[in-house]
Parts: structure tokens; sequence; C-alpha cells
């Protein structure tokens, strides 16, 4: 009974969703086919693609988009894998000193207003054109969203179970390892989620800076010559990476924060 719950309630999550992007893609093929959304947008046809016309381009080009798209999940994923360590290693830091944390976390803050776009080009010219450049790009826009997450999750621990594990004699690693890092899992794997939602346009920004292939190189070279059906299929398949390693996460959150 429970198991059949369970299964109508994914159903449920999943089903309006697919309704309302059905509605959308049979609205746009619609507006697109007769010429309305060009005529709106006041456009030539050509650069106005129907879903139809994407779905084509995208099993067309299947080759071309699954090598591009492989050069910028592997940017994203060792970016995510840089980012992961660094941001957990500073909020323990963070965590630990409170003068650190006062130091350190405007500052920490305030590095979001620098905008990605005027970081990416100046670390392709001092680092060259291969994939330390991109991971760096790809690590420093995912950095802020698990730092954050991760030092909020070790800070919301319950003091009385704080209280308990001193009077038990436990040493301050203990009682970080025992009970500070338990509780601050979910907070991880929400910090984690964000960024791997995020580290695809990383990526791509940092592809648009300085790169001969990948997603983002792709569309920039597609866009420079009205190939737009391409770039929309382009835009498909890293809307699909993201979705996935997205809900990778959430599965993998289910799997070890089993308490909740």
């Amino acid at each position: 009974m429970r198991e059949q719950l369970d299964t109508d309630r994914s159903l449920r999550r999943w089903l309006l969703p697919a309704v309302v992007l059905v509605a959308l893609a049979g609205a746009w093929q619609l507006a697109a086919s007769s010429g309305a959304l060009a005529d709106l947008l006041g456009l030539e046809s050509f650069l106005v693609p129907s879903p139809a016309e994407i779905a084509s381009s995208l099993w067309e080009n299947r080759g071309l988009l699954v090598d591009n798209a492989w050069v910028t999940l592997r940017e994203v994923l060792l970016g995510l894998l840089c980012a992961l360590a660094a941001g957990l290693g500073f909020a323990v830091l963070l965590h630990l000193s409170e003068t650190l944390r006062r130091a350190t976390y405007p500052l920490l803050v305030a590095s979001q207003a620098i905008p990605i776009l005027v970081v990416a080009p100046i670390l392709v010219v001092w680092f060259g054109y291969g994939i330390g450049p991109k991971l760096a790009i790809v690590a420093l826009i995912c950095f802020f969203p698990i730092a954050v997450n991760t030092l909020d999750g070790l800070r919301s621990v319950d003091p009385e179970a704080v209280k308990m594990m001193r009077t038990l004699d436990a040493s301050r690693r203990q009682v970080l390892w025992r009970v500070e890092a338990p509780t601050s899992l979910p907070y991880v794997f929400s910090g984690t989620r964000i960024a791997a939602a995020v580290a695809l346009i990383g990526a791509v920004f940092a592809e648009w800076a300085g790169s001969d292939s990948g997603l983002g190189h792709l569309i920039l070279q597609d866009n420079a010559q009205l190939e737009t059906a391409r770039v929309f299929a382009a835009v498909v398949v890293l809307a699909t990476i993201a979705i996935v390693l997205f809900g990778l996460l959430a599965i993998a959150e289910r799997r070890v924060v089993t308490w909740r």
C-alpha cells in the first residue's frame, strides 16, 4: 500500500510539469510553423525554429552534439568536484574559527558581485586555452552555494546535542564529525544541487572565453552562422545534463540522508 502511494506521488510530481511542457511545446510549434512567432518578433522564419525542427536537428547532429556534450560534461563534473572540496573545507574552517569567519565571510559574499564574464577571459589569458581555466571558472561559480549552505548546516546543529557530547568528554573533532557534520549533510546536498544547476552556466561562459570544443563553443559558432535550430538543440542538451545531475544528487541525498 505504501509503495503504491509513493508511486502515485511520483506520478503526480512529474505529470503536471510534463503537461505544462507539452502545452508550451505545442503552442510554440503552432506559432513557429504558422509564422506568427517570427512576425511577432520581426524576424525571418528561419531564425525562429519550431520544436519539430529542433528535434530534427538533435537527431541529425547527434554525433556532433554528443562529442561536444562530453567535453562540457567533463568540465562540469571536474569543476564541481573542485568546488565541493574547496567549499566543504572552507566552510569547516569558518565554522571552527569565529575570527576567520568574521574576517572573510563578508569578502566571500562580496565576491559574488564580480561578473563571471569579466573573470573568464582573464583566466584564459593567464592560464591558456586548456581545461585548467574552465575548471577554475566552473569551480568559482559553484563554490559559493556549496560553502554558504554547508556553513549554515554546520551552525544549525542543536545546541543541546553539542552540550551532551561535551558532557561525555567528546573532543572538538568528535563533536564535528559525529554531530555537526551529519546535521549539515542536507544543507551540503542542497548547495551541491544548486551548484550543479549553475555549473553549466560557468562551463558555457568558460568555453565562450576561449575554447575549440564543447557545447558553449558550438553555440557560439552556430549563432555566428545563424544555425538557430542547432543552437536550440545544444541548449536542450545543456538543460538535460543539468536536470540529470540535479536528479542524481536528489537520489543520492535520499540514500545518504536517510533520517529525513
